[in-house]
């Protein structure tokens, strides 16, 4: 640190020294006050970091670092006058050229220090940056962990619900087919990496899975169509982004329908945007539309991961409903090198 902070000041004293190439005894002098620099800048710019370190003041500083150097400065003039000095040269000059401090590399002292102190500063920064950004990032990382574990309970509580109407019933095998397919699930699930975000590609996994699981219940009354575009599957998506919202679709579209009905599930790319849709056959009951936590945990989701990217819209199409949710496209490979 001592070194970088000095070197521009060390610059400045060898341009400086130019002009005395041509008189041996100026450059003796001009030599000697630059190796004298080089070397007091050692001990002093690590007094001046044990001071940072401890918080000092600037006056506290200043108290410290000016009188200090002014003593490496008389030290410098004193060595040189008895050392380097002519006989004439010692006979002309008194003290006060020696107590003078500036003909001692004095200035250059204060100017190392103070370029120091910006260094120090500059790294004091990105160092606050830094333990800021690491902050924000645990506070981003605990908040989506808060909303996925809103989210599992919430789709157990539904579940197991559903399991008991079955064995209600008396549709026991149904059930058991149902808790081989939540078993499944919570082991694909329970398997995943503990980022926020997989591929299209394992979130269509997921969806499947946890379609099993209805499919268990509904049967025939359950309709299926995933269709997934070229170059998505490689895209992020958030984390059980779809299981929300197709359980969202069966909840308030399919199920109170005694006939059942289809969803649709499309992922479409176009250029930097991913578009998600979820379509279903509506309920034109009471239930039609309706959100609840799994909607609202998506959107919050969403907006701690692409704050002022992303647009979530549910609504009616005609006989159906649809919820699109578009995305910024992310791949697992610009996650990888970034």
């Amino acid at each position: 640190m001592a070194w970088i902070a000095g070197l521009p000041i060390l610059g400045c004293m060898l341009v400086m020294g130019l002009p005395s190439l041509a008189d041996p005894k100026v450059l003796a002098f001009r030599l000697f006050y630059t190796a004298a620099y080089l070397a007091w800048i050692v001990p002093l710019g690590w007094l001046q970091r044990v001071l940072w370190r401890r918080a000092a003041s600037a006056w506290t500083m200043a108290a410290w670092l000016l009188p200090i150097s002014y003593a490496m400065s008389v030290a410098n003039a004193l060595f040189a006058l008895e050392f380097l000095a002519s006989p004439a040269m010692r006979a002309r000059v008194g003290w006060a050229w020696v107590f003078g401090g500036l003909d001692g590399c004095w200035l250059a002292l204060i100017a190392f220090c103070g370029m120091q102190a910006m260094v120090l500063h500059g790294a004091e920064l990105r160092a606050e940056g830094l333990r800021l950004r690491e902050a924000s990032q645990a506070a981003r990382d605990a908040e989506l962990r808060a909303l996925r574990y809103q989210l599992q309970p919430h789709f157990l509580f539904n579940t197991l619900n559903a399991i008991s109407a079955l064995v209600r019933d008396d549709r026991k095998r149904d059930a058991t087919r149902m808790i081989a397919r939540l078993g499944d699930f919570l082991r694909a699930t329970l398997e995943q990496s503990p980022g926020h975000e997989v591929t299209v590609a394992d979130e269509i996994a997921f969806t499947s899975t946890y379609l099993d699981i209805e499919k268990a219940r509904l049967g025939d009354r359950l309709r299926v169509n995933i269709h997934t575009g070229p170059d998505t599957l490689d895209a992020q998506v958030p984390y059980l982004l779809l299981q929300p919202l197709v359980e969202n679709a069966i909840r308030h579209g399919i199920a109170p329908r005694r006939e059942g009905g289809r969803i649709d599930i499309r992922v479409e790319r176009d250029g930097g945007t991913l578009r998600v849709w979820v379509d279903n056959d509506r309920f034109d009951g009471p239930s039609a539309g309706g959100q609840g936590v799994g909607l609202t945990n998506v959107r919050a989701r969403l907006d701690v991961l692409y704050p002022g990217n992303h647009l979530l819209e549910a609504g009616p199409r005609g006989d159906r409903w649809r919820t699109a949710v578009t995305l910024p496209v992310r791949s697992a490979v610009m996650r990888t090198t970034a």
